[in-house]
């Protein structure tokens, strides 16, 4: 997979070292790839075979060995399983060289499985859609009265895969404290929808690079839903606080109720990053400490405290024409927007000011062979130094995505401390959505509004700092290191999507959020679930050509469905995990 074939003609008679440096490597210097021998004289052309990516455009350079002159380029795009030759050949002078690529056979179209999944998945949402609408007219209801028991009819008619007519228990999380006593099901429909996403990434994504974390900076399909998950969790904190506070719970209990909570976070999190099933008893010197759940509960725990310290009783009730109503959704927890702004000062100060020994302070690249190879050991500049000081190199991620393209060696964790701050700012991004929607509860277009005005602030700070570029920004977007711009683009796209949800699902009922209602009604299961069982039948099993992307898409796909069908039985047996 993502390979071709590159049979290199040399037709001179000089020694060529051949150069590859892809498009996708910011400031790298070109890699060496192999020799050319030199044409014996009235002999036959050298030929040698390379094999080459085909996941980004390559520039292939060739030098004399002698001189080491270049001689040639190309720029390239080769297809996924296609065999080229490249023909280096002398012009009228020898001191001119040409080089001419030519497609020997055609590469295959590796996209043509994500085409016919799509449309598989399309042509089942269409039968869903068309059944929901058929079952309700009156002619099949009675039909279906007829032909079934009334209680088991009533529960088809009824179904979670329709329409959503059911209330929930008020104690249940994400619930707006209003009088209907519903749960906000557009919440759960895009948490479910963030973590299918993520189960399928993490699951291989059918091989594709788009579905990889990206290797530095710049965004892929697997960058979006971590953050997005964290936002989630930020809402969700704001509704379930508010209304235990409303119902009189005491502060205390709540408080030893997120610490509690956090800490199984952390605990599950450790668990299930180091495996050690087959290989013995677990060394404690080389456990791994960050990870997705132990920021997920670092996270929790800080935002919650900050929304418990600030949130009131009650919601306050202005007048309209109090001059900073349209805002007093942000005013009123001005305490906790402050705390926010401290430590978010503190890491533009550790990022941009913290001396690094032998990096350039501020430095935010990958090290390795990027920035022409003069920080090899810098990788993450001041967010690794601190992860190495703290944790020290073998409890921390050791292959980090930097190493795919820029060849770095220096072991650094998407997971670790400094990028905690930034989580947090997402999350509370997140809880800032909850206090819209408690303060203009049941007022859908001011909600809307205001989701929309948040996106757009955000979007308008994330394109002043990337200057619309993937390298070229103040702070580029960089999942590996969650800046602040990584932060303010998810945070964008999540008012937004959040928005779009809220409007399909809970204002119009055009959707019911299946299948994503279910997951994400019960995500710690799946997440866990999902992480510990990843490597037994059904979620995988050992494929007939492991170079074929159509065979790790399904794999990876009926996988990912299974969680969501086992979400769907527990939401149905009302199983839920929750700690």
């Amino acid at each position: 997979m993502d390979e071709a074939a590159l049979s290199v003609v040399n037709e001179i008679e000089n020694e060529m070292m051949l150069y590859v440096l892809s498009d996708h490597c910011y400031q790298c210097l070109p890699q060496p790839l192999g020799i050319l021998p030199a044409r014996p004289v009235s002999g036959t052309p050298t030929t040698v075979g390379f094999v080459v990516s085909t996941q980004h455009a390559l520039t292939l350079l060739l030098n004399n060995t002698s001189t080491n002159l270049e001689q040639c380029n190309v720029h390239f795009h080769f297809g996924e399983q296609g065999n080229y030759s490249l023909w280096v050949k002398n012009l009228n002078e020898p001191s001119q060289v040409s080089c001419t690529m030519i497609t020997e056979s055609e590469p295959i179209n590796s996209y043509l499985p994500i085409l016919f999944t799509f449309l598989a998945f399309a042509f089942l949402a269409v039968l869903s859609a068309i059944w929901n609408t058929v079952k309700r007219l009156d002619v099949v209801t009675n039909l279906l009265i007829r032909l079934g028991s009334t209680v088991e009819t009533e529960r088809l008619i009824n179904s979670e895969l329709g329409t959503p007519n059911r209330l929930v228990n008020a104690s249940t999380e994400s619930i707006i404290p209003a009088t209907t006593g519903r749960r906000l099901r557009s919440l759960d429909t895009f948490r479910g929808f963030a973590l299918v996403i993520m189960v399928f990434v993490n699951y291989g994504g059918g091989r594709y690079w788009f579905f990889r974390h990206e290797s530095w900076n710049g965004l892929t399909v697997a960058d979006l839903v971590f953050p997005w998950f964290v936002f989630i969790m930020g809402t969700s904190i704001c509704l379930s606080l508010s209304g235990s506070i409303r119902r009189g719970v005491k502060r205390t209990h709540l408080l030893w109720r997120i610490v509690w909570r956090s800490l199984q976070l952390f605990l599950i999190g450790v668990i299930i990053i180091n495996p050690n099933y087959c290989q013995g008893p677990l060394s404690w010197d080389s456990l791994r400490i960050p990870g997705v759940l132990q920021r997920l509960g670092f996270t929790y725990l800080v935002v919650a405290v900050l929304d418990l310290v600030v949130a009131k009783d009650g919601l306050t009730n202005l007048s309209s024409e109090t001059c900073w109503y349209s805002v007093h959704d942000v005013c009123l927890y001005w305490p906790a927007w402050l705390c926010v702004i401290v430590l978010e000062t503190i890491w533009l100060c550790l990022t941009f000011l913290l001396p690094v020994p032998n990096c350039p302070t501020g430095y935010l690249g990958p090290g390795g062979i990027g920035d022409f190879g003069l920080y090899q050991n810098c990788t993450g500049g001041a967010a690794g130094y601190i992860d190495r000081w703290l944790l020290r190199d073998n409890h921390i991620y050791q292959t980090p995505s930097s190493r795919v393209v820029y060849q770095s060696t220096m072991p650094f964790d998407p997971e670790g401390v400094l990028g905690s701050i930034n989580s947090i700012l997402m999350a509370f991004l997140g809880l800032q959505a909850g206090k819209v929607l408690l303060h203009y509860r049941d007022q859908h277009k001011q909600i809307i509004t205001r989701f929309l005005i948040w996106g757009f602030i955000l979007g308008i700070i994330s394109a002043v700092l990337t200057k619309c570029s993937r390298n070229e920004g103040f702070i580029p977007v960089n999942k590996n290191l969650w800046s602040f711009s990584y932060v303010t683009t998810l945070s964008c796209f999540a008012f937004v999507t959040l928005g779009v949800f809220y409007y399909t699902v809970d204002v119009k009922k055009w959707w019911s959020g299946a299948p994503f209602f279910y997951p994400g009604m019960n995500s710690i299961l799946v997440y866990v679930g999902h992480e510990v069982f990843q490597e037994y039948f059904p979620f995988r099993w050992k494929m007939a050509n492991s170079q074929s992307h159509a065979e790790h898409l399904t794999q990876n796909l009926l996988a990912t469905s299974i969680w969501v069908f086992i979400a769907y039985l527990l939401y149905r047996k009302k199983i839920f995990w929750k700690i």
